[in-house]
């Protein structure tokens, strides 16, 4: 992104931001150098190659191709008269205007590639839920949801995309479609809400799509990304995260009651808690206070715990980012999301203040440099790899506010 584009936007940033970018370009840090280049539609002659993300889950599907660990998937329940025509409709819209709905991966000699079909003639199917008493009846729901969110992908024979529809009663629906990983993202899924609102409410009116053509494809962008990734921006990138890591501990020593398992599972737990309004209010004139955003002082927050409870002055925790660095990929649906290491320094009992200070301005660096996808970073780095635990880093903190990521 230019600089000028950034003054283009800089009404819509809030003032924490724009006291972050502000520090950004006066440290000299090159915010143009991730979006750099406009992307282009790919030669329609070349294979269409997989990006640096799609690589990674594609192999790790290789590995279990029953798996449905990285199934998305997304439930609405649809109360009052609905137009089910309107509604497919709808859907195939949208699953022609993004190939990566449609696309296949398949290996072409030793290497996968995108292969992308035809816009389908169908996408939803229908189902009729049986007459049932009200508790049955909500069970039978559950049942039907989970077995559409658990259903694998084979990703070789069928798009990574499902639709399907629950006629519960004449005004009573449940819509679940359901997303591999390996096209779409948190990000993409606020598109997917945003646009099947515009159409449904523009099909049952009558009146053709309002949304604007696409200019590029995620396979054009993740051709773009194959080009940067064998440049001088590449490698500039790399040295960065191999000076900002180099003799990070592996492991982040946390108490437990269970010693750490040979090979690592997938068994987890989860705890939900609200922080009050008040409180949230505190911590976000904290951060605009010290020129940070929210994020930074709750990443600041979950390093002063890691460190309480390991001891450890030294520890890396990992972010995902949206990896949308450049404007042209913002309308898309598709595999962005990128993985950051954040190396937190709290050497010399900083107060909470200046490790904000630190946190800040380790984030704004990292997010300077984040085209280098996770693994080839790992690869990189020459990482020693255990079954026991991930590399890198084994705590992650991720907020969750993509733009329009639920239906209003």
């Amino acid at each position: 992104m230019s600089i000028d584009e950034i003054a283009h936007r800089r009404e819509s940033l809030s003032a924490a931001k724009q006291a972050v970018l502000a520090r950004l370009l006066r440290a000299g840090i090159r915010t143009d150098a991730p979006g750099a280049g406009a992307i282009r539609p790919r030669d329609p002659g070349a294979p269409a190659l997989l990006s640096g993300a799609q690589q990674r889950l594609w192999f790790l599907h290789q590995l279990e191709p029953g798996s449905a660990a990285f199934n998305i998937p997304l439930l609405l329940r649809l109360h009052g008269p609905l137009d089910v025509a309107a509604l497919e409709r709808a859907l195939a819209e949208i699953v022609r205007r993004h190939e990566a709905l449609r696309t296949l991966f398949v290996l072409r000699g030793a290497a996968p590639v995108q292969q992308v079909l035809p816009p389908p003639g169908r996408v939803l199917s229908i189902d009729d839920l049986p007459s049932l008493a009200a508790d049955e009846r909500e069970a039978a729901l559950r049942a039907w949801a989970e077995k559409e969110a658990g259903a694998p992908f084979d990703l070789a024979a069928q798009p990574g995309v499902r639709a399907r529809l629950l006629r519960v009663a004449a005004n009573d629906h449940v819509l679940a479609v359901t997303l591999h990983h390996i096209v779409s993202d948190g990000w993409s899924t606020g598109v997917l809400y945003r646009e099947l609102a515009a159409l449904y409410g523009a099909f049952t009116r009558g009146e053709p799509s309002p949304l604007p053509p696409l200019a590029i494809q995620y396979a054009d962008y993740a051709a773009w990304q194959r080009a940067r990734l064998a440049g001088e921006e590449h490698a500039r990138q790399v040295e960065y995260w191999r000076a900002r890591l180099a003799g990070a501990p592996v492991l982040l020593d946390l108490p437990t009651d269970r010693p750490r398992p040979a090979v690592l599972g997938t068994g987890a737990a989860s705890r939900r808690f609200r922080i009050p309004r008040p409180l949230h209010e505190r911590l976000s004139a904290l951060a605009r206070a010290q020129g940070a955003t929210p994020f930074m002082a709750v990443a600041a927050a979950w390093a002063a715990l890691l460190h309480r409870w390991s001891g450890q002055d030294d520890l890396v925790v990992g972010t995902p980012v949206a990896g949308r660095t450049h404007p042209q990929t913002e309308p898309l649906i598709g595999f962005f999301v990128q993985t950051l290491a954040l190396r937190m320094d709290l050497s010399g009992d900083p107060s909470f203040r200046a490790l904000l200070g630190r946190v800040r301005q380790t984030t704004v660096e990292a997010y300077a440099h984040q085209e280098v996808p996770f693994d080839q970073l790992v690869d990189e780095l020459k990482v020693e790899r255990s079954l026991s635990h991930p590399p890198v880093f084994q705590a992650m903190i991720a907020l969750q506010n993509a733009s329009g990521a639920g239906p209003e």
